[in-house]
């Protein structure tokens, strides 16, 4: 199959993917890259079909395949420069019953930063995390095609989970809950944990809220120069995770 214009019909549904409200409707969401593609496809994900430059690149996905050209690419594609592949895929949903045998897990309260949202999936599946929850109302869309991108192709790896309601938090109440936090007084450097535990970040602008520090066992910041006031959420998630969960 072959389509070269702007104009089509199937690249109008594709290039309303770019938006969040569509992408909820038809629970689906845009692939942008060989990378991703592969990682999708590897992870048992369904790609509903590929508009590809090369198909000889694609042959593992098989009639799914829509041979096309740049200007097409360069529509449908969210990224400054057409990638030589986007590719229209099926949600993978998780729920809290995903939880259950988790005994290392990731929570990210009212997370907006689409890159550090894909950085740190990346980072709890490289140091062993069972889950990821996104928690709260306002969190980043997980399939935005900025957080796919950023992931590099560790969205599907573990469970990801949004709870928005502190009453969806109960599944936790065995677990050791650690509060990162600025003003903590126990050094990440002198800290333990038993399993099963939960790990808690706020956003940057905010932090943990109350109702979340409350809801700790335990509270744990990150030892540094005097001169630093803080780091970047992920590479703060990675350097206690590092710590944690290895």
């Amino acid at each position: 199959m072959e389509i070269t214009s702007v104009n089509n019909e199937l690249v109008k549904e594709t290039v309303k993917l770019q938006q969040k409200k569509y992408r909820d409707r038809e629970n689906k969401f845009l692939l942008e890259g060989f990378k991703s593609v592969e990682e999708a496809f590897n992870a048992g994900i369904e790609i509903e079909y590929a508009f590809v430059a090369d198909e000889k690149k694609y042959l593992f996905l098989s009639d799914k395949v829509i041979l096309t050209n740049e200007a097409v690419l360069k529509k449908i594609s969210t990224t400054d420069s057409a990638p030589d592949v986007v590719a229209v895929a099926k949600k993978k949903g998780y729920s809290i019953e995903d939880l259950k045998n988790a005994k290392k897990v990731v929570l990210l309260e009212n997370i907006k930063d689409l890159g550090n949202l894909g950085t740190i999936l990346r980072t709890s599946t490289a140091f062993g995390a069972d889950a990821v929850v996104l928690y709260g109302k306002e969190c980043a869309d997980l399939y935005n095609p900025k957080c796919v991108r950023s992931s590099v192709g560790n969205l599907w790896k573990i469970p990801v989970v949004y709870i928005e309601e502190f009453s969806g938090l109960e599944i936790f109440k065995s677990f050791e809950r650690v509060a990162t936090l600025p003003r903590a007084k126990e050094y990440l450097k002198d800290f333990n944990v038993k399993e099963p535990v939960l790990v808690m970040f706020g956003s940057e602008a905010d932090g943990l809220s109350e109702e979340l520090i409350n809801f700790s066992t335990k509270e744990v910041k990150i030892e540094m120069a005097g001169t630093v006031e803080s780091l970047n959420l992920s590479v703060s998630c990675a350097v206690v995770l590092y710590k944690l969960f290895l």
